[in-house]
């Protein structure tokens, strides 16, 4: 069973936040909202990773009452509920903020199920050694789903293309042909959703970042400076 919701009525949300022992995970969207789309996809990998949390998608314009009461201003918003209380609240496109909060509310309730997976996982320090040699290898390093030739996912093809449009040198790792680098790098850099891309040793993030430091001015001004 899916441990995310998607509400179809106000008498379905009501019928969740009445339970006293769970902990939700609100995520309010809009469809129009281009950062709701990589937010999706990160509350998605992190529902995989938490089986024990309920995640909710809430659609905000299409329930105003429930968005009135959550004091909703801007998509995306996740709100964290235990015992049917706000604990937390993440505002904007924050994957990390997001996965950091989501973890912190996670424990004590994790489930058999993430006990388990653990126990298949490769020994940490010796996938980091190997996920910093990756990271390193390159001075602007990106980790993507497919090739740049032959991208996988539209995230990862924009990525691409705005590389190519700056003039940014750069190399790549395919994570959809490594499962351990695709699991562990996540961890390893706090960051759950690809495209993840590294200036020098060090995580920039994911295309919304990138976007916003084109724009800038801000992103060939770092990589001109390490260089």
């Amino acid at each position: 069973m899916s441990n995310t919701i998607e509400i179809t009525s106000e008498a379905q949300f009501q019928d969740l936040t009445t339970k006293k022992d769970a902990v939700l995970v609100l995520n309010f969207w809009a469809s129009w909202a281009e950062p709701c789309k990589q937010m999706n996809e990160v509350a998605a990998e992190l529902a995989g990773k938490f089986p024990s949390l309920q995640f909710v998608k809430i659609e905000a314009e299409n329930f105003p009452e429930i968005s009135e009461e959550f004091e909703i201003a801007a998509v995306p918003t996740f709100a964290i509920l235990k015992g049917g209380k706000t604990v937390e609240r993440i505002e904007g496109a924050k994957a990390a903020e997001l996965t950091n909060a989501v973890g912190k509310h996670a424990k004590g309730v994790s489930s058999h199920k993430t006990s388990l997976a653990e126990n298949d996982v490769k020994p940490v320090k010796d996938l980091n050694t190997r996920l910093k040699s990756l990271i390193e290898s390159a001075s602007v390093m990106v980790f993507i789903k497919g090739t740049p030739q032959q991208p996988r996912c539209g995230f990862t093809r924009q990525l691409i293309d705005i590389l190519g449009e700056q003039k940014i040198k750069y190399s790549s790792f395919n994570i959809l042909v490594d499962e351990d680098v695709r699991q562990g790098l996540k961890a390893y850099s706090n960051w759950p959703t690809y495209p993840q891309m590294y200036v020098n040793g060090e995580l920039i993030g994911g295309l919304d970042i990138v976007k916003e430091l084109v724009s800038s001015g801000e992103l060939k001004e770092m990589i001109e400076e390490e260089n």
